[in-house]
């Protein structure tokens, strides 16, 4: 599954996703640092890649309806630290792969992970 990872979003991270067996980038792989959301959107999309990031701008139900997108992953953890975005990735992937989530507009954090699926 190809995976995008947004600016806010280090190596180590890109590099577990890879671990467990995507295939991810990064915007700032494509000199996309500090690149208006929406170019970076373009991107995603134009790959078909399933984005993570930690922008709430990507948060909107609205603009991102389920079904017309990769998908997203928006991770909402208490610390922005390298360590405290990894353990909720690795949470969040031993729940379920991201396969499972194509598609999807999903907001996640220490506790809970909330799911808005593309409608039947």
């Amino acid at each position: 599954m190809l995976v995008k990872l947004d600016e806010n979003m280090s190596n180590s991270h890109a590099e577990f996703l890879r671990q467990a067996g995507y295939d991810c980038d990064r915007v700032t792989d494509e000199g996309l640092s500090g690149a208006d959301d929406e170019i970076v959107w373009q991107q995603v999309c134009a790959e078909g890649r399933f984005f993570i990031t930690l922008d709430l701008d990507f948060s909107d139900v609205r603009r991102f309806p389920a079904g017309t997108h990769p998908g997203i992953l928006l991770l909402r953890p208490r610390s922005r630290s390298s360590q405290a975005v990894l353990n909720l990735i690795s949470r969040i992937l031993s729940e379920q792969r991201l396969e499972s989530l194509q598609g999807c507009l999903v907001v996640a954090d220490e506790v809970q992970t909330r799911i808005r699926r593309p409608p039947s």
